[in-house]
């Protein structure tokens, strides 16, 4: 039997012990910035490469609006002067058998930014809302 690359469709995202649906989650990204170092005495003549901080891009997310739901705005009113309600985040890409294969887990997640759905008079799609989550460490695990 063939490997297949599995869909993008098929996740959840976990908060708090809380399932929640999403439409799109982005930002899933890890990056080393490279150290770039050279001292008087190397023979070489350019500059050697080390691995330095690493550094994590905000996550976002969209869903539908829900009436009932303003959990989002909730979360982001708890920001105070450097005190925040932080959250642990799960992303697990899920199989056909609704089984995680692959997760993303980001550590002391916090909300930096909501978006509300753009209007439209003329539109004909369903209202979304995005979060942007800022945190402090992405790891990759495969099940």
């Amino acid at each position: 039997m063939a490997d297949y690359p599995l869909p993008v469709f098929h996740f959840q995202v976990q908060w708090g012990g809380t399932n929640l649906g999403f439409a799109e989650v982005s930002g899933l990204n890890i990056e080393n910035q490279a150290i770039e170092y050279r001292d008087g005495l190397s023979p070489e003549y350019s500059a050697i490469k080390m691995t330095g901080i690493p550094k994590y891009g905000n996550i976002t997310m969209k869903r539908g609006v829900l009436p009932t739901d303003n959990e989002f705005y909730k979360w982001l009113n708890t920001t105070k002067l450097n005190k925040v309600e932080r959250r642990d985040l799960i992303i697990s890409l899920l199989n056909e058998n609704h089984e995680p294969v692959m997760t993303w887990k980001a550590t002391n997640a916090f909300p930096v930014k909501v978006e509300g759905p753009g209007l439209k008079a003329t539109g004909n799609e369903v209202a979304i809302e995005s979060i942007e989550i800022a945190h402090e460490g992405l790891s990759i695990e495969n099940e």
